[in-house]
């Protein structure tokens, strides 16, 4: 059975709405988009490639997949352009209430069950992945139906926009897969499992932890 990976830019707080720029979501008057370009260096570049291996599907919701077709098709010869080769050749699913016509090449509506039609990719593809999504990400956190968790996680805080857990999640337990890795401009990328069960509790007092 594949993976479904989740792929987040977040802020210290939280945030993760228009990472990528001023013009990638100005929902609810959202003023700081783009911020995550002053705080990009070259071992987060290495780690988003790193992350990409293997990967052989998208799994998108609307708006993102919407920004993503209107930049990807067009990169032409630089710094993108190995990102932008991959992202055009695969196949990419898109999670949308309402119907829509998709003009990027290999883009497949799902159908109004959208939560059947994730896990059936599963039987499809060995690794898909979310990226931004954050609408979607939202069900697939209710529905536990992800298996990697990872994120950049920047020191800034913005107080307001969308965030990764806004709706609150289902009590889940997740185990960090690999070292943490921290960027020279302060980015920590934390790569995690999901694991079984919920989280345990105990009591501090009473010695009841792990020593």
């Amino acid at each position: 059975m594949g993976l479904i990976h989740i792929d987040l830019f977040t802020t210290l707080d939280g945030v993760a709405q228009a990472p990528g720029g001023p013009e990638e979501d100005a929902e609810g008057g959202f003023a700081f988009g783009g911020w995550q370009a002053p705080l990009f260096d070259d071992v987060v570049g290495e780690q988003v490639g790193s992350g990409m291996v293997g990967m052989d599907a998208l799994l998108l919701g609307r708006r993102t997949y919407d920004i993503f077709a209107g930049y990807w098709p067009n990169v032409e010869e630089g710094e993108d352009s190995s990102i932008a080769e991959l992202f055009n050749r695969l196949p990419k699913y898109v999670a949308s209430r309402h119907p829509q016509t998709l003009e990027w090449a290999n883009s497949t509506l799902l159908g109004p069950d959208v939560v059947t039609a994730v896990r059936e990719l599963r039987d499809r593809h060995e690794n898909i992945h979310v990226i931004g999504s954050l609408d979607f990400v939202q069900t697939l956190f209710a529905e536990r139906l992800f298996d990697r968790l990872t994120l950049w996680v920047y020191p800034i805080l913005l107080g307001s926009g969308k965030k990764v857990f806004a709706d609150g999640v289902v009590p889940t337990n997740l185990r960090l897969v690999e070292p943490v890795v921290a960027s020279p401009k302060g980015a920590v990328m934390q790569r995690y499992l999901l694991a079984d069960g919920t989280p345990a509790v105990g009591d501090m007092s009473t010695g009841d932890r792990d020593s």
